[in-house]
């Protein structure tokens, strides 16, 4: 079964317009971008889209490659206090000389949208979050729509990132997985995917995880993007995730491709975690 996140993302996002509509006011998403890094700039026009399209409030604010520190959270604190806007979110990476850490914690927690300051990461692994990280959120909700079994299964997560191995970690086993985190130290991870009945593998090395790692049945959640040469291709490259879809789809029951899995469904609870936090602050 494949796991189709772009047909989902387009559920989602048209369950969250209907919503909006209904709302009586539209949810505000500033989204800051330093720098011109090509990947981030692409990233950013598709957030500006689908949130348009979503009947939000869409403001993106660029700034230039040599915005200092200073000059960047006093746009941040600036944006902490608009009433106007619910949800804050700064792409990485940043230039070299600005503080990811920093700018991250200087986001109010009510307007965190992508669930990385230290507070809401707290309440994530004390099972008490707010809003969850839009990676991992967007790996539940597919769970959930095509009815994978969670409670009681061994996960396996191949990646230790505070944006998706970590959190998406604690998620499944606030449903009753039991979770191993693999990572670069790991010893045998092909022993621990064949002994898994869920594999997330967020390790970012293209075709890492193949078919003889998996299980007959197994569930194969691939959040790797790598652009590999391929000279037939326009583009002189095509984007690969970190399963080799050919072998590993013989022999899981389902599986994420890519593109079109994960990816969807990161802008998708983008726009739901706005929502969400929209409707928290202003108490309906």
């Amino acid at each position: 079964m494949i796991l189709d996140g772009k047909s989902l993302a387009n559920i989602e996002r048209e369950r969250i317009a209907d919503e909006v509509s209904g709302l009586g006011f539209k949810p505000g998403l500033a989204v800051i971008l330093v720098g011109d890094d090509p990947a981030s700039a692409i990233y950013v026009r598709s957030k500006e889209r689908a949130s348009e399209k979503a009947g939000f409030k869409s403001s993106v604010i660029r700034m230039q490659d040599d915005t200092s520190r200073q000059e960047l959270i006093a746009q941040i604190r600036k944006l902490n206090g608009d009433k106007s806007i619910h949800g804050i979110l700064v792409q990485l990476p940043l230039p070299k000389h600005i503080n990811e850490e920093e700018v991250i914690n200087s986001i109010s927690p009510l307007k965190d949208v992508d669930c990385f300051h230290p507070e809401n990461f707290g309440r994530l692994f004390a099972g008490n979050q707010i809003v969850e990280p839009c990676t991992p959120k967007g790996i539940m909700r597919l769970l959930e729509y095509y009815k994978i079994e969670i409670k009681g299964r061994n996960a396996l997560i191949i990646g230790r990132s505070n944006i998706v191995g970590k959190p998406i970690a604690m998620l499944l086993m606030q449903k009753h997985a039991t979770i191993t985190i693999a990572h670069s130290r790991t010893a045998d991870i092909p022993l621990l995917a064949r002994n898994s009945d869920i594999i997330v593998s967020a390790i970012g090395k293209a075709g890492f995880v193949t078919g003889d790692m998996v299980k007959e049945g197994a569930s194969v959640i691939d959040v790797g993007i790598n652009r590999i040469d391929d000279p037939q291709s326009e583009k002189g490259y095509r984007v690969v995730g970190d399963v080799d879809f050919d072998t590993v789809s013989m022999k899981a029951g389902a599986i994420t491709p890519v593109p079109g899995g994960v990816g969807p469904m990161t802008i998708a609870m983008l726009l739901q975690n706005t929502l969400e936090l929209a409707k928290l602050q202003a108490g309906v």
